[in-house]
């Protein structure tokens, strides 16, 4: 079934104006159908409150309550439990189509993070460059996020450093926080309290932080000065970091086009350096 978003994009052109400015103001602001009350949302929407309740019956909801627990269902906001969501699993496994139904969740979240920060990435790449050094923190769920970005990165680049806290070292590690430097945190609902503090830390340290997560609404959101979203939906158990996955890398191929030759070098260095050491079981392909 397609998302209460999708639902809304479909159905756009069927609406009389008065709903076409709700639905273009949800769809640009999803966070805020969460986490501001239904009058502000009629302010900023140019919408009576009866207009919204219209708005939430069409779309077959009782009223602007359910539309907004919804909306946040679908951004991992919803009240239930992880164990909760994993028994509404249980004799699902042959059933036709489940597996179909991730994808295609996977799907819309690739087109839904795209739409959020495309216009926010050549800035934050011009960020992550004019920084001495960049660091990248993400824990739980997110730590792959932080450690494929710092890993690629660091194939052409130095001075990336990973923020783990490995052995009970995130205090340590947070003083090597300069200002200029850049810091990457990656984290999305229930948001991880090791983040907020890491961000929290190198923005007193005079760092530039560049949030991935969620919400425009998020703890770390509210302390970053830059931020790129991605959707995080899943009909399993626990939210996707797909798309933060896919961001992170679209970063790194972005930075790697922006460094020119002196970025091939390096990664023609790193690349001799980890055959001749034994890291890889296969000799490098001879270039034509």
């Amino acid at each position: 079934m397609p998302s209460v978003q999708e639902q809304i994009r479909q159905r756009f052109p069927e609406l009389s104006p008065a709903l076409q400015r709700i639905a273009r103001y949800l769809l640009d602001h999803p966070a805020e159908v969460v986490t501001t009350s239904m009058r502000r949302i009629g302010v900023h929407a140019d919408a009576t409150p009866a207009t919204l309740v219209r708005f939430a019956q069409h779309f077959g909801f009782d009223g602007w309550p359910p539309l907004k627990a919804a909306f946040a269902a679908e951004m991992g906001l919803g009240p239930q439990a992880y164990g909760e969501r994993a028994q509404q699993l249980i004799g699902r496994a042959r059933e036709a189509g489940l597996a179909d139904e991730m994808f295609e969740v996977q799907r819309r979240n690739l087109e839904e993070t795209q739409a959020h920060c495309a216009p926010s990435l050549e800035r934050v790449c011009a960020v992550l460059e004019k920084a001495p050094a960049v660091h990248a923190a993400g824990f739980r769920a997110c730590y792959p996020i932080a450690f494929a970005f710092v890993y690629l990165y660091r194939l052409f680049r130095p001075s990336v450093h990973l923020v783990d806290g490995l052995g009970g070292a995130l205090e340590m590690q947070q003083r090597s926080f300069a200002r200029g430097d850049a810091l990457l945190v990656a984290s999305f609902a229930p948001y991880s309290r090791e983040a907020l503090q890491v961000a929290q830390a190198a923005r007193a340290a005079g760092c530039r932080v560049i949030a991935l997560t969620d919400s425009s609404t998020s703890p770390l959101s509210l302390q970053a000065h830059e931020t790129l979203l991605f959707a995080n939906h899943s009909p399993s158990f626990f939210p996707s970091v797909s798309a933060g996955m896919t961001l992170a890398e679209t970063l790194l191929e972005l930075l790697a086009s922006r460094a020119g030759k002196a970025a091939v070098r390096r990664i023609d260095e790193a690349e001799r350096q980890l055959h001749e050491s034994g890291a890889y079981l296969e000799a490098p392909r001879s270039r034509a």
